[in-house]
């Protein structure tokens, strides 16, 4: 089985620093960090405590918005939004852990409009790894890396928080 497991305190450290910079740099004011079940979730909670975020951490299951939704179905393990009523003219910052195709966060935006116009989003990630299909990218990242064709990046959780780069199809033993 080939399997490595990645660093995070590392990531989380670079992803930190980097979320510091572009909150500064757009000048975001009282933001509301949003993060995507499940992985993306684990994440926005240690960068909300890192940050000192006085909004309520927010969650965000796409389960209803993805684009394969009509081929899937139902994940049996849908979890519910936990949003503010309305986001019109927030800022936000929203938190995934694998970045990927983009098609995760195309979805997390329709959600995220469905409760109003956010004044601005910052797209935090901890991992992008190659592969996008659509045209968005994150803001802030705590790795960049170029996957083998038939490897994956998979976030267990939440304690302990480990990332492991494996061969497509091999189960996840963290």
């Amino acid at each position: 089985m080939t399997m490595e497991t990645i660093e995070i305190a590392n990531l989380l450290d670079t992803l930190e620093l980097s979320l510091c910079a572009a909150i500064e740099k757009r000048t975001l004011k009282n933001p509301i960090m949003v993060g995507i079940h499940t992985g993306g979730a684990w994440i926005a909670e240690e960068m909300h405590r890192r940050l000192a975020i006085k909004e309520p951490l927010a969650l965000l299951d796409i389960s209803f918005y993805r684009d394969d939704f009509s081929r899937v179905g139902v994940n049996p393990k849908v979890k519910p939004s936990r949003l503010p009523l309305s986001l019109e003219g927030r800022d936000i910052i929203l938190v995934d852990d694998v970045f990927y195709t983009g098609r995760t966060i195309r979805a997390a935006l329709n959600e995220i409009f469905d409760y109003g116009r956010p004044e601005q989003v910052l797209l935090a990630v901890l991992i992008e790894r190659d592969g996008r299909q659509v045209p968005i990218r994150p803001d802030c990242v705590g790795s960049e890396m170029t996957l083998e064709a038939g490897y994956r990046v998979k976030l267990t959780g939440p304690e302990p928080l480990v990332c492991v780069m494996q061969n497509v199809g091999e189960p996840v033993n963290a």
